[in-house]
């Protein structure tokens, strides 16, 4: 079967998805791999929701050139780090080493991206830790564990037991907005809502929060272009 594909330059292939609870067709562009995906409602025609797709073709050709294109993570490579972009070069030892421009991995380059990755998922549970702790204390609450993951919605959540979940790319972005988000989080702690008093404990616990929510909306989508699994 000829898979579902909106012609031009490049074409764009698209995934169709029925859903028996679906009311109308929705679109969803991840900024985890750049794929769309229309949901459809189970009886409506195929044709329909590739007319659909067809209308909205600007809006997504737009929304995925601002996503921008997939980076493999290899030697030679620039990744930010910190929120500063460090070119991958070849390391000695067994450490990998972040320094002012670059970042030193060791072992065979094939699995550079991997060896990378790993290094950078302890740096984030460290700096998530620390962070976590400093805003628990202010805000007079206890979290109970922390969870690193890879997500493509959420930067962070908390659940009814004090688990603290976040995602490991937050290590690529500047550290204000790395202590926000762990900020949001542990705010979570004492209100589980996003409600005006949610807003004031983030605010009380961290400050002027509006920034790096800003820098978030603007920049967050493309950390989900650096490809690890080489």
């Amino acid at each position: 079967m000829t898979k579902p594909v909106l012609t031009g330059d490049p074409p764009i292939p698209l995934i169709l998805r029925r859903s028996a609870r679906a009311k109308r067709i929705s679109l969803r562009i991840s900024q985890l791999d750049g794929r769309v995906t229309l949901t459809l409602p189970k009886r409506l025609a195929e044709r329909e929701a590739l007319e659909f797709a067809r209308s909205k073709e600007g809006w997504i050709r737009k929304h995925l050139d601002a996503r921008g294109t997939d980076l493999d993570v290899s030697l030679g490579a620039e990744v930010p780090v910190g929120g500063h972009l460090l070119r991958l070069v070849p390391g000695q030892g067994r450490r990998v080493v972040i320094g002012p421009d670059s970042i030193a991995v060791p072992g065979p380059a094939d699995r550079a991206g991997v060896r990378l990755a790993g290094h950078l998922k302890e740096l984030a549970r460290d700096r998530l830790a620390a962070a976590s702790d400093t805003y628990a204390a202010r805000l007079g609450k206890t979290y109970y564990r922390i969870t690193l993951r890879d997500t493509r919605s959420r930067w962070g959540s908390c659940t009814s037991d004090g688990g603290l979940m976040f995602s490991w790319r937050l290590i690529m972005t500047p550290p204000d907005v790395l202590n926000y988000v762990a900020a949001h989080e542990v705010a979570h702690l004492a209100q589980m809502n996003h409600s005006p008093a949610f807003w004031a404990e983030v605010s009380r616990i961290y400050g002027d929060y509006e920034p790096p929510r800003r820098w978030l909306r603007a920049h967050g989508g493309s950390l989900h272009r650096y490809r690890f699994s080489n």
